[in-house]
């Protein structure tokens, strides 16, 4: 795997310094599950943060950090954010909308500071989130990192 950050990558750890979070970067190569990148990034599978978009509206997207083990919760999320309808992007609106691909994507130097929701189970330990590029992730603390990001925490998960 290079050492040469993507641009992807590149906006991501810009992105992670400005927010004075201390972080660490782990790079491994390609992954087929949950618990392989678990084990590439030396913690437990429901440490390792998905970060998914959602669409509520035309032009209006959120992030919802979802804890490894965990999916969204429809119903949940509909009722937090007082809505009847959401949705989840293509791969394509997706990129177009934070400037990662599917398995990159990451609040942290999106195109747009989208509103971001962070499961309950996210604070008080230490997670793993993408950094913009396949096989690259920053482990933040999870308490703090919801803090930088201005994220909405509360229960939105079931587990899969």
């Amino acid at each position: 795997m290079s050492d040469v950050p993507t641009d992807g990558e590149a906006r991501a750890l810009a992105a992670l310094e400005a927010s004075g979070l201390r972080f660490r970067i782990t790079r491994h190569g390609p992954v087929r599950s949950l618990e392989e990148a678990a084990a590439a990034r030396r913690l437990a599978p429901d440490q390792v943060i998905k970060t998914l978009v959602v669409r509520r509206g035309p032009d209006d997207f959120l992030f919802v950090l979802v804890p490894g083990g965990r999916q969204i919760s429809w119903p949940k999320l509909r009722e937090l954010l007082g809505v009847s309808r959401l949705s989840m992007p293509d791969a394509e609106v997706a990129r177009e909308v934070t400037g990662y691909e599917r398995g990159t994507i990451t609040p942290f130097g999106s195109l747009r500071a989208w509103p971001v929701i962070a499961d309950a189970r996210v604070p008080g330990r230490a997670v793993s989130i993408g950094a913009g590029a396949h096989g690259v992730a920053a482990t933040v603390d999870g308490s703090r990192m919801v803090l930088a990001l201005g994220a909405t925490v509360a229960d939105v998960t079931d587990p899969e």
